[in-house]
C-alpha cells in the first residue's frame, strides 16, 4: 500500500493537536447526528476568522478613497513623461519617423553584429553593491577636459540630425545647455557651427571633426569652430570608407529624402515628420551648404582615406584646444595618439556603422585605463557605442571610464518629441544614474571602483 506525504512548510509552525474535532473515522459522540457536529465545527471556524476577513458589502465611504479616476491625457508631453526607458523612447521614435531616417538612426553595419555585440556587453555585467553607506545625497558631477560637467554624459555627433526632426541639432544642443552637459556638432550635422552656438550660447559646445583631403578646408572649420567658442575638437578617425550601412542601401536612403512611391506610402501614416521637414528651412551642413545624393556618396566625398598620424601632429598644431580623437579600438592606438598630442581617447567603433565584428569598446576599456596608469598618463577616456540606460554609464565609469557619450539614446528621444524629447531622454538616464549608484552604496562618481562591476564570463 503506497502512502503519499506532504511536505511541510518550514517556515510554518505545525498547529498543536486539539481534541474539539472528532478524529478521522471516529464516531459523533451519542445523541448527535454527523450534520449536526458538521455544523458545530463550521461554526467554530467561522468564530475564529478575525473580524476584519469577514465578508461583507462595501460602503461607499470605503470605495471613495479609491475611485480616483484620472482624465486620459494623449499629448506628446504626456506620453514622454510616461516613457521610463530609452528603449520606450525608441518605439514612439519609430511610430513617429519615416523609416528611412529612422533605419539610419537604428542601423549598423553589414550583419548589425557589432551593435548587438555592444549592447549584449552592458547585459553581460554583474554588479556588486556595497550595503549600510550613507547615500541620501547622490552627487553625478564631474570634470572632462578640464571643465566641470553636471552629468557624467554628453551628447555625441550624429550626421543628418535635421533629418531624424526637424529641431536636429537646435534640440540637442540646448537640451545639453539646459542639462548642464557638453554637446557635440558633427562635420556632418544639419546646421551651422554659428547657428548651433546661436542656439545654445551657454552650453559647452565641442565640434567634431573629419579631415578633407582639401586641408585649406579642415582648417576653414576649425577656425569657424574656435570663432565660435568650441573648447574641445573631436576627430574621427575610423572612416577610411564608408561602412556597408544594409538598411540604408535597401531604403534608397538619400539627402534630402526623395518622394518616391515607397516614401509617400511611408508618409502616409507619419503626416507630421513630413509637415515638419517640408515646412522647415532645407538642410543644410557644418561643411557645406547643399548636397544632393546618397548618404554613402556623401560620406565617402568627406572621408580621407591617406590619414596618418602626421595629420594628427599637424591637428594638434592647428588646434590650440582640447583635442580627443575619437574611434579608438585597439590599446597600441590609444597610447599612441596621446603620444601625438591627443588630450584624450573616444574608445568607439562608430557605434557598429564601419567594421563589423570591431572591438566592443566596453570590453577595451579596462585594459586601456591600465596601459594609461602604467604610463602615468593623465589623458581623459571616454566610451560610447552601446549605451542604453544610465546602468550602463555607471558600469563604464566603474571599469575606467571617465566620460561617456549618447548618440542613438538621444536621437530616439529626439525623434520621439523634439527638444521634449531629448529632455526626457536624459532625464531617464539621469535617474538611472542616480538609482543605480544609491543600490551600490556609492554617492558620487569618484567612489566607484572596478570591484563594483564583474563582466560575466571573464
Amino acid at each position: 500500500m503506497t502512502h503519499t506525504i506532504q511536505p511541510n512548510n518550514p517556515e510554518t509552525t505545525p498547529a498543536p493537536e486539539t481534541s474539539d474535532a472528532p478524529a478521522a473515522g471516529a464516531a459523533a459522540p451519542a445523541g448527535t447526528s454527523l450534520s449536526g457536529a458538521l455544523n458545530g465545527a463550521v461554526a467554530k471556524a467561522s468564530a475564529a476568522v478575525p473580524a476584519a476577513l469577514k465578508r461583507r458589502v462595501p460602503k461607499y465611504s470605503d470605495l471613495a478613497p479609491l475611485m480616483q479616476f484620472k482624465k486620459p491625457e494623449f499629448s506628446r508631453a504626456a506620453k514622454l513623461q510616461r516613457a521610463s526607458t530609452i528603449w520606450e523612447l525608441r518605439d514612439m521614435a519609430k511610430r513617429r519617423t519615416p523609416q528611412a531616417p529612422f533605419d539610419y538612426t537604428d542601423g549598423a553595419a553589414e550583419a548589425e553584429i557589432t551593435l548587438r555585440r555592444a549592447r549584449e556587453a552592458f547585459l553581460d555585467i554583474e554588479f556588486r553593491p556595497g550595503i549600510l553607506r550613507n547615500v541620501s545625497s547622490i552627487d553625478l558631477s564631474t570634470d572632462i577636459l578640464g571643465k566641470p560637467s553636471r552629468l557624467p554624459v554628453g551628447i555625441a555627433p550624429t550626421g543628418f540630425t535635421r533629418m531624424m526632426q526637424s529641431e536636429g541639432e537646435y534640440a540637442g544642443s540646448q537640451a545639453a545647455e539646459a542639462a548642464g552637459i557638453p554637446y557635440t556638432l558633427s562635420t556632418m550635422g544639419t546646421a551651422s557651427i554659428e547657428d548651433v552656438a546661436a542656439a545654445a550660447p551657454n552650453g559647452r559646445n565641442w565640434f567634431q571633426l573629419y579631415l578633407w583631403t582639401d586641408r585649406d578646408r579642415s582648417l576653414e572649420l576649425i577656425e569657424r569652430a574656435a570663432k565660435a567658442g568650441n573648447d574641445t575638437l573631436m576627430v574621427t578617425v575610423d572612416t577610411a570608407v564608408a561602412g556597408a550601412r544594409l538598411r540604408d542601401v535597401r531604403n534608397g536612403m538619400t539627402i534630402p529624402p526623395a518622394l518616391t512611391i515607397k516614401t509617400v506610402l511611408d508618409a502616409s501614416y507619419r503626416p507630421a515628420w513630413w509637415f515638419n521637414f517640408l515646412t522647415h528651412e532645407p538642410l543644410t551642413f557644418a561643411s557645406l551648404s547643399r548636397y544632393t545624393g546618397t548618404v554613402a556618396d556623401l560620406i565617402n566625398s568627406m572621408f580621407d582615406p591617406t590619414l596618418t598620424f602626421q595629420d594628427l601632429d599637424w591637428l594638434r598644431e592647428t588646434w590650440k584646444g582640447k583635442l580627443v580623437v575619437k574611434g579608438i579600438q585597439t590599446v597600441d592606438d590609444a597610447r599612441k595618439v596621446v603620444d601625438h598630442g591627443a588630450d584624450g581617447v573616444v574608445l568607439s567603433n562608430h557605434g557598429g556603422r564601419q567594421l563589423d565584428r570591431a572591438p566592443i569598446p566596453f570590453h577595451l576599456l579596462p585594459d586601456v585605463k591600465e596601459a594609461f596608469t602604467r604610463d602615468n598618463s593623465d589623458a581623459a577616456i571616454i566610451l560610447d557605442t552601446g549605451i542604453m540606460s544610465g546602468a550602463d554609464i555607471i558600469a563604464a565609469l566603474a571599469l575606467g571610464a571617465d566620460f561617456t557619450l549618447i548618440g542613438r539614446a538621444y536621437l530616439y528621444g529626439l525623434m520621439a518629441g523634439g527638444r521634449a524629447g531629448v529632455d526626457r531622454a536624459i532625464q531617464i538616464l539621469e535617474k538611472d544614474m542616480t538609482r543605480t549608484l544609491a543600490l551600490l552604496g556609492v554617492s558620487k562618481l569618484s567612489e566607484l571602483t572596478p570591484d563594483h562591476v564583474r563582466i560575466l564570463g571573464r
